[in-house]
């Protein structure tokens, strides 16, 4: 591909322009106020070279909630572009980049790294462990992620967008019929960051088994912590089906292969089952997190144990377990044959059972509660009707014969958000209100929060209720336009009214975190909530080292058995303190993702000397890592001592 340096940015279109000069002036303004402040070494010495997991959770944290931004930008657009008949907003190329963007940012990009980031704060912590088992891979891991990200992004402005749909599907996403960069961009920057993201797997689940507290077997495992463990287990499966075949699409693009290119011997559905190979387990990686998050702050809030522990970590291991054995419910259509058809059906309807069986759990664990309606609790209850309307929804998919109905209509699409907002969207913010005083040592606002709660669940329903209906009346997904005779105007009109008033509810997240940052009291307690697991055990923010000394686990809640059975677990014996070894910080993983940024930004443009000389760089890298001899520090007696006397002292 013959791209000139001086042909790479996008133009002619006056939305990008206005975008390239708002990243421009946001650039250069975040550049000045670093400098103006005078926080480079700080930024560098604390946050940028960071291996402590409970900091590289917040920066997950951060990266979603720009990415969630970037994505709802683009939903925007969309519900502008339908909002009435034949409208001229986005021409059929630009809303193809934007439905595709829209996809791969909220999944990949937004709940990814809103989940890790949380698993990364909470997991440690509720194990009664120091860190994570390798905490400078556990900083590569979010630079590969911030990297991927990155480049997937700057693709609207510089080259060009990505435009096969989310799933990039064959032929489409072939040279033939997308010739630009746009698609190397997706098979690129999601081989960075799926690389980070299966070192996560890993590394968490290394951290879950072999890091455990004293006495914390199995059994004993907060909820969060087993759903964690699970995600992670999955993440270390799926995800390399996801970067094979993310190597052949690459093959295929750049090199001239033709591994699904039908006119040369390649079969486009192999890429269709590679690609939901990875996609549907995909879909209980993102959702698992969320039912362990629910099941924490159902429990906390109802004053009550979750209710069927044992039958809950059966389901969750079911699911797991099942969502390997779903993946041809999306080619029902494709010719596959009633056998075919009806065994993947009956494995959709079946992995229902065990997602209903938790519904049954957090009702059961209500029932009798003392229950306090805080912000996390609402979206807790919120979640559960909802996401019910996504799973009866998908039962309905998941009959081979009536999704010739529905395939490839608004009404999939319906089913799709009322699945993965409330199963994760929802959880995240839960999530959000409930850990921030851990976090930040502070709380978000309660007023603010129930603002957002209701905004937010009402433009929800608002936007994607009436899709259901548009999807039975047989508007299609992927279709950048409609005409008046076909009567969907009023649907699509009160869908974009919803997208508006849902809008606002983030915005007013947004609002909330900034007004708590500036105003909230710091002088809150560290167990805010009167919780039950050992995260809040600690200081809010958590020191550094997160345990003076590692708690003894004796039962399930072992935080709240401490605090009503076992008082004398709370108290920090001095004279049994011992110095801490901690790992020291490093500037190689940024370093690395500075290097995997630029060898893929070269390669999406196919100037491949200069990708490889980049990718040298990469082995340099390991080599200095396998070269590093730094065993870290230790943290002194008298040090812990007056940590540990400040927080205890202020509780």
């Amino acid at each position: 591909m013959d791209i000139k340096w001086n042909e790479i940015l996008v133009k002619g279109d006056p939305l990008i322009l206005g975008s390239q000069i708002g990243i421009a002036l946001t650039m250069i303004g975040a550049l000045v106020l670093i400098t103006y402040l005078k926080k480079w070494r700080y930024l560098w010495d604390e946050w940028i070279t960071t291996v402590d997991h409970k900091r590289i959770g917040i920066m997950y944290i951060i990266v979603a909630v720009l990415m969630f931004f970037r994505g709802g930008i683009d939903g925007l657009m969309m519900k502008a572009q339908t909002a009435a008949p034949d409208m001229k907003f986005l021409d059929a190329q630009h809303y193809d980049e934007v439905f595709t963007t829209h996809g791969v940012i909220m999944i990949l990009f937004m709940a990814m790294p809103a989940l890790i980031g949380l698993m990364n704060v909470v997991i440690p912590l509720q194990i009664g462990a120091r860190d994570v088992a390798f905490p400078q891979l556990n900083a590569l891991s979010f630079w590969l992620t911030f990297s991927g990200a990155m480049l997937f992004n700057i693709s609207f402005v510089v080259g060009g967008s990505p435009d096969a749909g989310w799933t990039s599907y064959f032929p489409l996403a072939g040279k033939e019929f997308t010739p630009g960069v746009g698609n190397n961009y997706y098979a690129i920057g999601l081989q960075i960051a799926g690389a980070g993201t299966l070192m996560t797997g890993i590394n968490f689940v290394v951290t879950i088994l072999k890091m455990r507290t004293k006495g914390m077997t199995l059994m004993k495992m907060p909820m969060f912590t087993w759903t964690a463990l699970l995600t992670n287990v999955l993440i270390i499966f799926a995800f390399p089906i996801l970067t094979v075949a993310l190597a052949l699409m690459t093959f295929d693009r750049m090199f001239g292969t033709h591994f699904f290119t039908v006119s040369a011997g390649g079969n486009a559905m192999l890429w269709n089952n590679l690609f939901w190979l990875w996609g549907h387990p995909e879909v209980y990686i993102v959702v698992l997190p969320a039912f362990g998050m629910f099941s924490e702050i159902i429990s906390t809030f109802s004053r009550k144990t979750l209710y069927g522990y044992k039958s809950m970590i059966i389901s969750i291991v079911g699911i797991a377990i099942l969502s390997f054995v779903v993946w041809v419910h999306h080619f029902y259509t494709m010719g596959s044959g009633p056998v075919v058809n009806s065994v993947f059906s009956i494995t959709t309807m079946l992995i229902a059972v065990p997602t209903g069986v938790k519904i049954f759990n957090w009702l059961f664990t209500m029932r009798k509660g003392r229950i306090q309606f805080t912000t996390a609790m609402l979206w807790s209850l919120a979640f559960i009707p909802t996401f019910t309307i996504g799973g009866v929804t998908g039962v309905m998919l998941a009959m081979a014969a009536a999704d010739y109905q529905y395939h490839n209509t608004l009404f999939l699409v319906a089913h799709f958000h009322y699945v993965l907002i409330p199963g994760v969207v929802y959880a995240v913010f839960a999530g959000f209100y409930y850990w921030w005083p851990k976090m930040f040592g502070h709380a978000l606002n309660e007023r603010l929060g129930k603002w957002h709660f209701w905004l937010f669940n009402i433009g929800f329903n608002l936007t994607f209720m009436p899709m259901f209906f548009l999807g039975l009346k047989g508007a299609v997904r992927r279709s950048y336009t409609f005409s008046a005779e076909s009567g969907f105007a009023p649907l699509f009109a009160l869908s974009a009214v919803g997208s508006l008033i849902l809008a606002a509810g983030f915005a007013v997240l947004v609002y909330n975190i900034y007004w708590s940052a500036r105003y909230a009291k710091r002088n809150i307690s560290t167990d805010p909530w009167d919780a039950r697991t050992l995260e809040w055990h600690t200081a809010s923010p958590v020191q550094f080292y997160n345990f003076a000394q590692l708690p003894e686990v004796k039962t399930l809640d072992a935080f709240w058995h401490m605090k009503k059975k076992d008082k004398d677990a709370l108290v920090l014996k001095e004279n049994e303190l011992e110095e801490i070894h901690m790992p020291s910080n490093s500037g190689l993983p940024f370093i690395m993702c500075v290097i995997f940024g630029a060898a893929g930004f070269f390669m999406v443009f196919e100037w491949i000397p200069l990708a490889a000389i980049a990718a040298a760089f990469i082995f340099v890298g390991l080599l200095v890592r396998s070269f590093d001899y730094n065993d870290g520090y230790h943290v002194k007696v008298d040090d812990i001592k007056k940590i540990e006397r400040a927080w205890r002292d202020e509780k």
